[in-house]
């Protein structure tokens, strides 16, 4: 429930598989940066714009 994809409104065509992707993708790069906490991880990332792209090498 992190990703809240029950609210979410896309619910035709490809787009919920695309942002199932989207999800795992970024659960993937959490887990490769050995978070544990998914949720908590996601949090802390989503304070500041240059940390995803850190954590992905694309700084």
């Amino acid at each position: 429930m992190t990703f809240a994809e029950d609210a979410s409104p896309l619910r035709t065509g490809t787009a919920p598989r695309a942002m199932a992707t989207w999800r795992d993708l970024a659960i993937g790069a959490l887990r490769l940066a050995d978070k544990t906490n998914i949720a908590s991880a996601l949090r802390h990332n989503a304070r500041a714009s240059s940390r995803p792209l850190a954590l992905l090498g694309l700084t």
